[in-house]
């Protein structure tokens, strides 16, 4: 029978104090590199942590907007975002090295890239042409995964095990106060759902196909520690190992 596993992500190095508390929990980390948060040493201290503990290390680009966390949409063309993308990835690079091993988009940038095909082709193509070898953390069934696999990028398809789902399979808004999910046994719940039935259940009780290869666990979150170890406990109590995905087994056309 073939083992069961699943990568956990979380992003790190955005200044919260629990980088060295969720490090050992998760397998694979989305450090920020300057733009919506993080600087050479809160870089330089994600990467060391994750290094030392084994989890593999993400650049976690956003857009240059520390005052609303990067999680406003900024009127950027898609040569200057890929421009953004680029160096924030070439940044973080100067701690990591060959440990560099996927990139996840952060807050809006995420999702202009799931809206936005013009913006998506930049950032897969430019990509595709200086960092071939990362893996790319996209949203599960969304463009942006799609449009990286046809440039040739292995695609490691992203699901939350923090934020509720409308019955589109989309991310509710963090507007809508149900957005979040805070309790984290209901995090547990979600993210045991996600990986042994594949489908996420939606705000309003339908069941939501969703394929997800990492999952992730917001560092600003309330606790994310403590979501962190439910979900850890689950896996364990159900046989689900918990390790950062290998390019071979991922998808890329």
């Amino acid at each position: 029978m073939n083992e069961k596993t699943i990568d956990l992500n979380c992003d790190l190095g955005e200044g919260f104090p629990h980088d060295a508390a969720l490090m050992p929990l998760i397998s694979s980390a989305n450090i920020a590199c300057g733009g919506h948060a993080g600087d050479a040493s809160t870089m330089a201290a994600a990467v060391s942590l994750a290094i030392g503990h084994g989890v593999a290390v993400g650049a976690h680009p956003g857009y240059a907007d520390r005052e609303h966390f990067g999680r406003r949409e900024q009127p950027l063309d898609p040569t200057a975002t890929a421009a953004l993308v680029l160096e924030q990835v070439e940044r973080i690079a100067q701690f990591a090295g060959r440990h560099l091993r996927h990139v996840k988009l952060h807050g809006a940038l995420y999702h202009v890239a799931d809206r936005a095909p013009d913006i998506a082709a930049a950032i897969s193509d430019m990509l595709a042409a200086r960092w071939p070898e990362l893996i790319v953390c996209a949203r599960s069934g969304g463009p942006f995964a799609d449009r990286a696999r046809r440039a040739g990028l292995r695609v490691a398809a992203e699901a939350f095990v923090d934020r509720r789902y409308g019955p589109d399979g989309g991310l509710l808004p963090r507007s809508d106060p149900r957005a979040v999910i805070a309790a984290a046994d209901d995090v547990a719940v979600q993210a045991i759902g996600l990986v042994l039935d594949a489908r996420v259940r939606a705000v309003d009780g339908t069941a939501v196909p969703v394929r997800a290869e990492t999952l992730c666990i917001h560092g600003d979150a309330a606790d994310p520690v403590g979501c962190a170890l439910a979900v850890r406990r689950a896996c364990d109590r159900l046989g689900v190992v918990v390790r950062a995905p290998r390019p071979d087994a991922l998808d890329a056309e």
